[in-house]
């Protein structure tokens, strides 16, 4: 059966949250907001793009940073209203510089910091 992303369901916005997990590991590196055309721009060029619901723009990972997230597996949930993104990632995802966004663990009430900063 061939992929229809008119079959997602996306929020009032046009949005649908998306996962970004690395391909090799299974980390979560982050989550972010992608629309049909991000999505699609995705598909075609294989570096994630998504869209930036601060700027009103589609931001493709890494422009700027050269931290690129390359797709290598798309996965949709069985609600169709959320996505999983199996990714290569060059350097760290978080736009703190860790590798990861979920760096903060809450344990019995406290917050901590997992991770340092990779740069």
């Amino acid at each position: 059966m061939a992929f229809d992303p008119a079959s997602l369901k996306y929020d009032a916005h046009g949005l649908i949250p998306a996962i970004a997990q690395d391909y090799a590991t299974g980390e979560v590196l982050m989550m972010a907001w992608m629309n049909a055309e991000s999505l699609a721009r995705t598909l075609a060029g294989g570096n994630v793009t998504y869209w930036s619901r601060s700027r009103q723009a589609f931001w493709a990972k890494g422009e700027t940073s050269g931290h690129v997230q390359r797709l290598v597996e798309l996965r949709v949930d069985c609600d169709r209203d959320c996505l999983l993104l199996k990714v290569t990632q060059e350097g760290p995802a978080c736009h703190t510089n860790r590798r990861s966004c979920f760096y903060t663990l809450v344990e019995n009430g406290v917050e901590r910091i997992t991770a340092d900063p990779m740069c």
